[in-house]
């Protein structure tokens, strides 16, 4: 079973955990890893592009000339496809990019995005993550605590805490998030995982 070193908010280690390998240690599964973001980031996309078909472009009604006897191609609208300021053939409309995948690769995706951040020990699991009051400055004191430095972290917790998620959003590269919100784009994207004692065992106790 995979130890990692437990850290309190002032930057000392207060000792070890070991964690569950079958989430934490599980075989990286980079094509599962790879269809869980293209899902999330499609998932995401709005899908208002749209353009305009004939018989949305304004005017048209009357047909330009006669069908016979001018010597032109026949026409019935100015706004044909085929005339300048006509309708768009075959242009984007507004449509949902969302897919889904199976529950139980969503998992597989969860556990390899965990397990490769263990692997590369940028997963440090706190005590606990509290402050007394919502202050920027206590977020930026911990990281320097932890000598995180200007890396991207994103801050887990077991459940909603309005001071940490206060001091914490407005430090660019800063994330915070419950153990019910933890996904595979957010672990990867980030540099550092921090993540508290309490949401592991959430953690646990669904992924394994």
């Amino acid at each position: 079973m995979p130890k990692v070193a437990v850290y309190n908010i002032a930057g000392s280690q207060t000792g070890e955990i070991e964690l569950n390998e079958d989430v934490f240690g599980v075989e990286i599964n980079e094509a599962v890893l790879h269809q869980a973001i293209v899902m999330q980031q499609a998932n995401q996309r709005l899908g208002t592009a749209a353009t305009k078909t004939r018989g949305f472009v304004r005017g048209g009604g009357k047909k330009p000339w006669r069908q016979k006897g001018t010597g032109r191609a026949r026409s019935g609208s100015r706004r044909s496809p085929v005339w300048v300021g006509g309708g768009v053939v075959f242009g984007p409309h507004p449509r949902s990019y969302a897919f889904s995948m199976p529950r139980k690769a969503r998992r597989l995706a969860l556990r390899s995005a965990l397990s490769a951040k263990v692997l590369a020990g940028e997963l440090m699991v706190m005590e606990d993550i509290s402050f007394g009051e919502p202050k920027t400055k206590n977020v930026l004191t911990m990281l320097g605590n932890l000598k995180i430095g200007d890396d991207k972290a994103l801050i887990i917790t077991a459940e909603e805490n309005e001071n940490v998620a206060k001091s914490s959003r407005n430090i660019p590269g800063i994330k915070n998030i419950t153990s019910r919100g933890v996904n595979v784009y957010d672990l990867l994207y980030h540099d550092k995982v921090l993540i508290t004692k309490d949401a592991i065992s959430k953690l646990e106790e669904v992924l394994a």
